[in-house]
């Protein structure tokens, strides 16, 4: 496979004499108004149901990864006043032991919604485990029923991280309506489902993956590049279209510190937008996740 406020910055090149300025996507202020959003949210749920929303994590080893994203987001739900407990297990633990915690929690009317933390060790099938999880607890939004509405439209449940990227679509006031938009990624969770809600939106959509044969070919077009490949560094300006706006949703963590799969000092010369690693679609997916967590908190209490 080839491949904190909003600020910008002015790049002489003295080569062509240009002027170009790039302009840098602040996701903390992104995030600051989502969750403002959801506090407010929340005063009037819990207004009407007279209980704060419980969610249940379900965790399987010691991923530092996960633990830092665990404790950022337990951080925010104290803020908005959401009860977040943990289910913690070891990474031995069978399939079976977590299909039946599901089960349990399903049929606990005090838990308003449930989650998995991934990564999962290899034994366990993520899918066996969202297939379990009631449609209407589904804070991912990865049970079939969910994936199955965002298809045709219904998206009143979806993924965390392809519903950040769209709250930076629509926060950037573009438009996705005939643009050519890659996405670099056809995971469960990130690519599949975010190119059905493009295209829901009139999008004209291509996802590239590991096995793409000439990824340049297809990046190189994209109006909006969206790259999750979680490699640091790999996309340069020869992946990217001049003047096009690029989201970049992979982390990896290095010597150099967090970096994501643009190498800035590249394609700075070409795009006109893009995300920063880390502060861009970060703590977006994170202030996306408790506005699930809300919207499983009504289901739960409409049943």
């Amino acid at each position: 496979m080839q491949l904190e406020k909003k600020k910008k910055i002015n790049y002489q090149f003295n080569f062509k004499q240009d002027k170009m300025t790039i302009e840098i996507v602040d996701g903390n202020k992104i995030a600051e108004k989502l969750n403002n959003e959801s506090i407010k949210e929340f005063e009037i749920l819990y207004k009407k149901y007279k209980i704060r929303p419980k969610i249940t994590t379900i965790k399987i080893g010691d991923n530092p990864s996960s633990n830092l994203y665990l404790k950022l987001r337990d951080k925010l739900c104290n803020k908005i006043g959401i009860i977040s407990e943990h289910l913690e297990f070891e990474d031995d633990v069978s399939e079976n032991i977590i299909i039946n915690s599901i089960k349990k929690l399903n049929s606990n009317d005090k838990v308003n919604g449930i989650f998995v933390q991934l990564p999962l060790p290899e034994h366990i099938s993520a899918n066996n485990l969202y297939n379990e999880i009631l449609p209407y607890k589904d804070v991912e939004g990865l049970n079939p029923y969910n994936m199955g509405r965002t298809i045709i439209g219904d998206e009143s449940l979806i993924p965390c991280t392809p519903k950040a990227i769209l709250k930076i679509i629509d926060h950037e006031k573009e438009s996705v309506k005939g643009k050519d938009i890659v996405i670099i990624n056809h995971s469960n969770i990130v690519g599949k489902p975010l190119s059905i809600l493009l295209l829901n939106r009139n999008a004209t959509t291509a996802v590239c993956h590991v096995y793409t044969k000439d990824l340049i070919k297809y990046s190189s077009k994209a109006d909006i590049l969206i790259t999750a490949i979680g490699l640091p560094n790999i996309i340069k300006k020869e992946h990217v279209k001049k003047d096009s706006f690029v989201i970049d949703v992979g982390i990896s963590k290095t010597e150099d510190g967090i970096k994501g799969d643009v190498n800035f000092d590249s394609v700075k010369e070409k795009v006109r937008k893009i995300t920063p690693v880390p502060g861009g679609v970060g703590p977006i997916t994170i202030s996306c996740s408790i506005k699930n967590m809300l919207k499983t908190y009504q289901n739960s209490n409409e049943q």
